[in-house]
């Protein structure tokens, strides 16, 4: 087996976010798999710099803590997203990084369109309907089918915990600000 090459140790940036983790070795010149947490992996095929973890199961990784790969290229090929990072050169070595875990820092990702959002930043808002009423905080998004769901954890109501779904679709957000951390929406707290 090919010694694993030392990369730079680094502290997870305050704002990274777990985009995907590495798969299995592709080819021979040290290209890898890429399995992205998102149908659209913007963060991962831009950043040009990854933060990995080692693996939470499976294969032992050869490092421990937080290292600092410097990516070469990111690429989709047959339905599936491979890499090539500085320092990985063949097959062997590349295997050694299956299942680590990939983190981009926040502040890395692409700027999104108008009225876009990342998942990672609607986690956390408030949300309010059109009177005022709170709703409760965004604590998960939930794919189904064409539409994205809201998954809003409110305060509890007769000792038991208050969850809404409602659909993230302009029918019903009237407006989403990430500075004030708030989503206004046309939503009653009775649906």
């Amino acid at each position: 087996m090919s010694d694993f090459p030392q990369l730079p140790t680094a502290l997870l940036p305050d704002d990274a976010v777990e985009v995907g983790r590495i798969g299995e070795a592709w080819g021979v010149k040290g290209w890898f798999k890429v399995f992205a947490h998102s149908s659209e992996p913007e963060a991962l095929l831009s950043a040009r710099e990854w933060f990995l973890l080692p693996a939470s199961h499976g294969p032992k990784c050869p490092f421990d803590g937080t290292v600092r790969l410097a990516v070469r290229e990111v690429r989709e090929h047959g339905g599936v997203l491979v890499a090539q990072a500085e320092g990985i050169d063949d097959r062997a070595v590349a295997e050694q990084l299956r299942g680590a875990r990939i983190h981009v820092a926040r502040s890395a990702f692409p700027v999104p369109q108008d009225g876009e959002y990342y998942w990672v930043d609607l986690i956390g808002l408030t949300v309010v309907n059109r009177e005022g009423v709170a709703l409760g905080v965004v604590r998960e998004l939930m794919p189904s089918g064409p539409q994205t769901t809201l998954v809003l954890e409110g305060e509890p109501q007769d000792g038991k915990p208050c969850q809404r779904l409602i659909p993230f679709v302009s029918a019903f957000v009237d407006q989403v600000d990430l500075k004030a951390r708030r989503m206004t929406v046309d939503w009653q707290p009775d649906f």
